[in-house]
């Protein structure tokens, strides 16, 4: 979005912004966009129940993508709080519902925001890496989302996407990212829960193995190219 379009947009009552937004967003994955998309049965839709989504993050185009495939699914984004404050990505949280949180950091209240939000029936979308891959290949995830799912006991689902990076790619600038054309794939996992606890495994080795399943399930349906720190790991 150029710069004299999104002043434009700025000037416009709340409620035009988020059918611009919309239309926009909608119209650029039209118009630049070859989506693939597998693994929907495995979410079961006559459940009705909410799930822990978790997925590789490329790109800020991720969540807008993600949100269009989603849209059953009731779903909220955790969301770092720098992007609110860009005024292009503050855009996409007009159409995509979201609970921003401080980065690095026990942040109690968007703690408690998702917990609220699985107690009323809404699914939670979080990228674990914690930040986009500036190679397009995973990063370590980070502890923070074994805290999100004990405390919400919510079905965990692993997602892989891949090209995103090149929909939007990466800038120094977020205010300066756009779209372009891309073949994106997105592979829908098998929901699983976390490995219960052995007697004899103390708590750090417990987390660190419920870790490493969690992202190993998302790197397990992604091209070798872009599993990166979790390659060659095993659940």
């Amino acid at each position: 979005m150029n710069k004299l379009l999104l002043r434009f947009v700025k000037l416009l009552p709340e409620h035009l912004i988020t059918k611009f937004v919309k239309f926009y967003v909608n119209s650029q994955m039209k118009k630049h966009v070859s989506l693939d998309v597998k693994g929907l049965e495995n979410l079961d839709s006559d459940l009705k129940r909410p799930y822990l989504f978790v997925c590789n993050h490329l790109s800020n185009s991720d969540g807008l993508v993600l949100n269009k495939v989603l849209e059953k699914e009731n779903i909220i984004f955790v969301a770092g709080k720098k992007l609110e404050s860009n005024s292009l990505t503050a855009l996409g949280f007009k159409i995509v519902r979201s609970i921003s949180i401080l980065p690095n950091s026990p942040d109690k209240d968007a703690i408690k925001k998702v917990i609220s939000a699985v107690k009323e029936g809404n699914s939670i979308l979080i990228f674990p890496e914690g930040t986009r891959s500036r190679t397009a290949k995973m990063i370590e995830g980070k502890k923070g989302i074994l805290l999100f799912a004990k405390l919400t006991n919510a079905p965990i689902v692993p997602i892989g996407i891949w090209g995103t990076e090149k929909f939007m790619p990466i800038e120094e600038d977020m205010g300066k990212e756009a779209f372009n054309d891309a073949n994106i794939n997105i592979n829908i996992g098998e929901v699983f829960n976390l490995p219960k606890k052995s007697e004899d495994e103390t708590k750090g080795n417990w987390e660190a193995n419920c870790l490493n399943h969690i992202m190993v399930s998302i790197s397990e349906l992604l091209p070798r190219e872009y599993r990166g720190f979790y390659a060659d790991k095993n659940k």
